[in-house]
């Protein structure tokens, strides 16, 4: 029963050690990122591609429509944006367009 444990205690050292190794990475954020509620544009990629088109074809995937929330206009800044329904009244589902 002892070399059991002792196998078990020796793993576990060894896979804590492996994970302990590996950087943690936390502070890596990709210059896109977003879901079905929103999402974020790094200020750094917003100034090479259209920004606003990237946010419309974003929130169209989910049939809905972009809002801009807030800019930050320095580098290691972002533009943030939120999806949202069509609003009522509105004639047709938002439009997806192709690049």
């Amino acid at each position: 029963m002892r070399i059991i444990a002792a196998a078990g205690l020796l793993a576990c050292l060894v896979v804590s050690g492996m994970t302990a190794s590996q950087p943690a990475r936390a502070d890596y954020v990709p210059p896109f990122k977003g879901n079905d509620t929103g999402g974020i544009i790094a200020y750094s990629m917003a100034t090479q591609v259209d920004a606003r088109q990237v946010a419309v074809d974003h929130c169209a995937r989910y049939g809905k429509v972009v809002k801009f929330l807030a800019v930050q206009g320095y580098e290691g800044g972002y533009i943030s944006f939120s999806c949202r329904w069509v609003p009522y009244g509105a004639a047709a589902q938002p439009i997806r367009t192709l690049y």
